[in-house]
């Protein structure tokens, strides 16, 4: 609903505010006096094109403001989305014009695009009778307004959501079938080498130990002779140090009575020779265990082999080979468990048969309730000056369907028996049109989205008891939408819940207008004007009284 509506130096507005109510609001005045401009305020908030003209004259900008009171998920989603949230409950809407026709577009205090604004707007209000801004000539508008009729949003949604996983998975399969070759290319030789890396079995730890081994084996005579060669300098050959050691220790011990000074050189040979002899107890157990094994060296040293030969295969270094196997084994597990496209073909044959149902049974509510919607809104224009005048609803089957269903919904409408059906957005009047949109609206009130319609025109051509019908309608529409509507007729305005009047002046040369709402005086007053024109009687005024009173 929109709350407040706020005009800066816009074309001959100076300043200008208006804050309707809930319900019917009708907007009077003078012809010329520039109630389109209130029109064209709110066109330019939900992003119709600017230029410079609309810059008042003598002044840098133009500057439009709008308050909306808004409660829809999908709009709370899209200001989500691009970023552009307010307050909870609130969308506000402010665009600028300055004298180069440059324009700047804001939501909710954050600069946004044409685009996005255009996107708010839709959520917004619709402008009835101008062919730029009704979503009503938007095939997806024709088409929610009647899912919407049916009861149908949650299957149209499924069929939606149906559609794009048969895209999705179509997608898939196409990719899967240009890349079996080259996956299966790539299986093999995955599997060629886990074989191969398979049969090598390679451990943690593995390569150090082969790599110590092999130097043992390599090294096990040379290591043998060293140690024979030092036991023997130790104590097997003649004058062996150990020998010599013990000798020297026993002379120096029978020595030291007469001498003290020599007990500590007896307690180092003493220590030295025992430290000799246990070097020569583990030599000879070091020579007992080396190992002179040229067949195990042969085999260690094949193993090694095969150990590089792997490595240069896989460009790693020896060590990382247990690693290697691992990740092939991971590669080959997931490349084995990659769908397959015969497994997506047969998951996209069963996506399409779900869609099929939903958009068969979409089809099935669609005709159901374009059958009474047509018959409905035909019945409401006959109300409004429009006898004779025809709707209907069509459902034509596409050639190729979509995530909308199976079928596109077009409005057609004829205004005249003798006329033939044509699609809603070629009706060449914008009174018919708005007359049309008005009847479209009576019928679908309760399931429309937008909470604020705007009417212009809607009274072209007709008066009398058909104008007061219009203004009842409006009325009745009011109850569930707020509605505002420019009209020229007092029956009209007569049934509004309020009513402002727009009033042109010349002061000082310079032409600006003024916006008030009226109290039931000032309404006498206007639509007496209205019944008329300037010079007004005592009988208008109790004729004006009249259609207050019955409003």
């Amino acid at each position: 609903m929109l709350r407040a509506l706020a005009l800066r130096e816009v074309v001959i507005v100076e300043r200008a505010d208006l804050e309707p109510a809930p319900g019917f609001t009708a907007l009077t005045g003078e012809t010329g006096a520039g109630k389109s401009i209130l029109i064209d305020a709110l066109e330019l908030l939900v992003g119709a094109r600017a230029d410079a003209a609309l810059v008042r004259e003598g002044a840098e900008r133009a500057e439009l403001a709008a308050e909306f009171e808004v409660g829809g998920a999908a709009l709370a989603q899209l200001l989500a989305e691009a970023g552009l949230e307010g307050d909870p409950g609130v969308v506000l809407l402010r665009r600028t014009i300055d004298r180069a026709g440059r324009s700047r577009c804001f939501v909710n205090g954050q600069p946004a695009t044409l685009a996005q604004l255009r996107a708010v707007g839709e959520h917004l209000l619709d402008i009835h009778g101008q062919h730029e801004h009704q979503s009503l000539l938007r095939p997806a508008a024709q088409r929610d307004l009647l899912d919407a009729r049916a009861g149908a949003q949650a299957l149209a949604a499924e069929c939606a959501a149906a559609w794009r996983e048969c895209v999705r998975l179509e997608a898939l399969a196409a990719e899967a079938a240009a890349e079996a070759a080259r996956r299966e290319a790539e299986r093999r030789e995955l599997e060629q080498a886990a074989a191969e890396l398979g049969r090598l079995a390679p451990k943690e730890g593995e390569w150090e130990a082969l790599c110590a081994r092999q130097r043992a084996l390599a090294h096990g005579a040379t290591l043998l002779a060293g140690a024979q060669a030092a036991l023997e300098a130790l104590a097997e050959s003649d004058g062996a140090c150990l020998a010599q050691l013990r000798a020297a220790a026993a002379r120096l011990r029978s020595l030291a009575p007469q001498d003290a000074r020599l007990a500590p050189i007896v307690e180092l040979l003493a220590s030295a020779e025992a430290e000799a002899g246990e070097a020569v107890r583990m030599l000879r157990d070091y020579a007992a265990r080396v190992e002179l094994d040229p067949q195990a060296l042969a085999e260690t040293e094949r193993r090694i082999e095969a150990w590089h030969a792997a490595a240069r295969r896989h460009r790693v270094r020896p060590e990382a080979l247990p690693g290697c196997a691992a990740d092939l084994a991971r590669r080959l597990e997931a490349l084995e468990a990659a769908a397959s496209p015969e497994a997506l073909e047969r998951e996209l044959a069963a996506a399409r048969r779900r869609y099929e149902a939903a958009a068969r049974a979409l089809s099935e509510r669609r005709r159901a309730a374009a059958q009474a919607f047509s018959r409905e809104v035909t019945a409401a224009m006959q109300a409004l000056a429009m006898r004779g005048g025809r709707f209907a609803a069509t459902v034509q089957p596409l050639a190729h369907p979509g995530p909308q269903g199976l079928e596109e919904i077009a409005f057609e409408v004829s205004s005249h028996p003798s006329l033939p059906l044509r699609p809603l957005a070629k009706v060449a009047s914008g009174g018919e049109l708005a007359r049309i949109s008005l009847a479209i609206h009576l019928v679908a009130a309760k399931d429309a989205p937008v909470g604020t319609l705007v009417f212009d025109e809607v009274d072209a051509g007709i008066g009398g008891a058909v104008a007061e019908t219009v203004g009842r309608a409006l009325k009745t529409l009011g109850s569930s939408r707020q509605v505002l509507c420019v009209t020229h007729l007092a029956q009209v305005a007569a049934q509004a819940d309020e009513q402002w009047t727009v009033v042109r002046s010349n002061a000082r040369g310079r032409v600006s207008v003024r916006l008030s709402r009226l109290d039931r005086a000032g309404r006498i007053e206007e639509l007496a004007r209205m019944l008329g024109g300037a010079d007004i009687t005592a009988t208008q005024r109790r004729h004006a009284a009249e259609l207050l009173g019955d409003g």
